[in-house]
């Protein structure tokens, strides 16, 4: 059996999902101001470019962290075979557009596709036609994206002469298949065979084949894979076929059989041999035998639909719980067949021609402790940021670790700091000063504020793959304040994407400017770790799709408090949504919040909402208390929908959101006109 670990890797950035009725509008196309050419170019990659998977393929495992592609290479945009072979095929990461229909030669032709890959279809014009893609043992990281992949049909149905696939792994891992067009092929569409394991396929159209889709083949127990977000539409079997899979989780998914059509379904999922499945919110229409089971697997159906279907429909056995693995997000299935007409298969472009070439380009700065780089110190790579700039600059931080405090002041708006390493973990920002600690000019202490390792107060910040760390001692320093803020924020619009943030008291100060001041973050994908008040302030702030770690206290003891808003009347306050709340701590020894009337204020009105994310057992089943004389209860605290051994039924002391409420309290609620994207 694979090990699994915590997903730490690096940022699920920009790309799950990709659907424009679910993200917000993002979409792939050539570079701004780009011009066609005949050959393979080099050029600067675009933001899409630093796309990182979701699901089992974000896991860390095998020596991989998460599944990023070409990221770290050079883009290359490709319009014939020969230039297409060449860079896939090569030993060096890259990140391959394609900019054209390239037919394979001879038909059925399957490009062997080396390590560190991201091929991308540039807007709808990339196609692949009568061939596809192979991926051999221990090849891994690859992203194949955005692609129309089609035509390999050789006139027979069920073909057992050809293997002429549109995508095949063979003993892969870490493989990210997202949002292609897949149809009309001489075998398969997409066959993950032979062990290969760590793999997500989403939003994807799979179509006009005999079959859609088979995972397994071996009698090894070793296949993690999630299969959510695709439209599976006038296939015949494997939809897909599941053999013998340690963990298969597929969710969200729409498979069709039109009524009146030549192409009749004979089954939809099959969970076979000693697979286990979870099979959440998909929705099934007209199809024969739509769910079914070998006596000796696995299946764990929860809210799908099933319209026009006939036969078998099959659940049993013990499964997992996927959030054990990652974070993720059910679509409500009535929403299902829509969201994916509209939102699977390749997008369109950025945008048009004469937009795009107007958008100014971002300032690069690069930092490296070795001298590499134009600074050595992340301090002043801001510094050389210039006032009132009004367009992105990234300041590029090379692997190691950076002992420095950082402040981003608020005449430097549009500043991005991101690690440029595979792994968040590689790149450290770390202090250790505290509440209590002298300042060196002698003129008092450093106060909460004060202590933060990283200090934002520019809008429009962004930080990415990288850790924020205060390392304060407190066990050495008994005699004062303990308080030690890593990050905090006092601004508008803050990205935190694919972070981690590490401390033990106060570890994330989410504050405004001032108290009449909006001050929205948002945090996605990351990491959160702390003990006491950790996640706190006056903010309208979202975390979402995270794991938030509980810390032990230097003494060893267990206890603790996850939030504490002080949020100004008639602001939204902080948001938990869509993921994590556990630790090595002892059970029913953290609470969830309790309410920080700064400077005892009691014109406040603190807010903290926790939904659809797993607590475990360390939460309290009364999770909220008093703070500070201030009762809990005056102000609000809400959970909706939250799973795992932490979670608890509605009670005075535990109030639940009802659906309408919940209804108002989405992510989108919280961010208002603003729509996060990496840039």
């Amino acid at each position: 059996m694979a090990q699994h670990r915590r997903r730490r890797t690096t940022a699920l950035a920009l790309g799950v999902p990709l659907a424009l009725t679910a993200a917000g509008g993002l979409a792939y196309g050539l570079l701004p101001g780009a011009q066609p050419k005949a050959s393979a170019t080099t050029t600067a990659a675009p933001t899409w470019a630093t796309a990182t998977a979701d699901g089992f393929a974000s896991v860390d495992a095998l020596g991989q962290n998460g599944t990023y592609g070409g990221r770290d290479g050079q883009i290359v945009t490709v319009r014939t075979l020969a230039d297409l072979e060449k860079y896939a095929t090569a030993s060096e990461p890259y990140v391959i557009v394609v900019a054209a229909a390239i037919t394979m030669d001879p038909v059925g032709k399957e490009i062997k596709v080396q390590s560190n890959k991201t091929i991308v279809g540039s807007g709808t014009s990339g196609q692949i036609v009568g061939g596809g893609f192979f991926l051999g043992s221990g090849v891994h990281n690859v992203i194949i994206r955005n692609l129309t992949i089609r035509d390999a049909y050789q006139g027979v149905w069920n073909d057992k002469e050809h293997d002429f696939d549109a995508i095949q792994m063979d003993g892969a891992h870490h493989v990210w298949i997202d949002h292609n067009d897949l149809r009309h092929m001489a075998d398969g569409l997409i066959d993950v065979r032979k062990d290969s394991t760590y793999v997500t396929v989403s939003w994807n159209k799979l179509s006009q084949d005999n079959k859609a889709f088979g995972i397994g083949w071996t009698e090894n127990v070793v296949t993690d894979i999630t299969v959510h977000h695709n439209w599976i539409r006038e296939t015949e079997q494997r939809n897909p076929s599941t053999d013998n899979a340690a963990h298969a989780h597929l969710y969200n998914n729409f498979l069709e059989d039109v009524a009146g059509t030549d192409i009749n379904s004979s089954y939809g999922n099959y969970s076979r041999g000693a697979t286990k499945m979870v099979l959440e919110n998909s929705y099934f229409q007209g199809f024969k035998n739509p769910v079914i089971k070998d006596s000796t697997a696995s299946i764990v159906q929860k809210g799908n639909t099933f319209v026009g279907t006939s036969g078998r429909n099959e659940s049993g056995g013990t499964a997992f719980d996927p959030r054990t693995y990652y974070a993720y997000t059910l679509d409500t299935t009535a929403d299902v067949p829509a969201l994916l007409k509209s939102g699977a298969g390749p997008r369109g472009s950025i945008g048009t021609t004469a937009t795009a070439t107007t958008k100014a380009a971002a300032t690069t700065l690069t930092v490296a402790k070795d001298g590499s780089g134009q600074y050595s110190t992340v301090q002043a790579a801001v510094n050389a940021v210039p006032a009132g700039n009004t367009s992105r600059v990234v300041i590029s931080v090379k692997p190691g670790t950076y002992r420095e405090l950082v402040k981003v002041p608020s005449n430097k708006p549009h500043v991005t700091i991101q690690g440029t390493s595979s792994s968040r973990n590689d790149t450290v920002i770390v202090y250790n000063n505290a509440s209590g600690t002298p300042k060196p000019d002698g003129s008092g202490t450093y106060g909460t504020g004060g202590s933060a390792t990283v200090a934002v107060e520019a809008d429009d910040f962004q930080a990415r793959n990288l850790t924020v760390s205060n390392d304060f001692d407190e066990k050495a320093n008994q005699n004062i304040a303990q308080q030690a803020v890593a990050l905090r924020t006092a601004a508008d619009k803050v990205f935190l994407d694919g972070v981690i943030v590490t401390g033990d008291q106060d570890t994330l100060l989410v504050d405004t400017a001032a108290k009449d001041k909006l001050g929205r973050v948002y945090m996605k994908n990351s990491y959160v770790v702390g003990n006491v008040d950790f996640i706190f302030g006056r903010a309208t702030a979202v975390i979402d799709k995270s794991v938030i770690t509980l810390k032990k206290r230097w003494d060893g003891s267990s206890a603790g408090y996850v939030t504490a808003p002080s949020t100004a009347a008639n602001r939204k306050g902080i948001l938990i949504a869509n993921s994590t709340v556990n630790g090595d701590v002892s059970a029913a020894s953290f609470y969830l919040g309790r309410p920080w009337h700064a400077g005892g204020d009691a014109s406040l009105d603190p807010q903290a909402t926790v939904r659809n994310t797993s607590l475990s057992a360390a939460v309290k089943s009364t999770p909220w208390t008093d703070m500070s004389g201030f009762s809990w209860k005056d102000d609000r605290f809400a959970e909706y929908k939250n799973t795992g051994a932490g979670s608890g039924a509605a009670s005075s002391n535990r109030p639940q959101l009802t659906d309408a409420q919940a209804a108002d309290q989405e992510v989108a609620d919280w961010l208002g006109d603003w729509t996060p994207s990496a840039s």
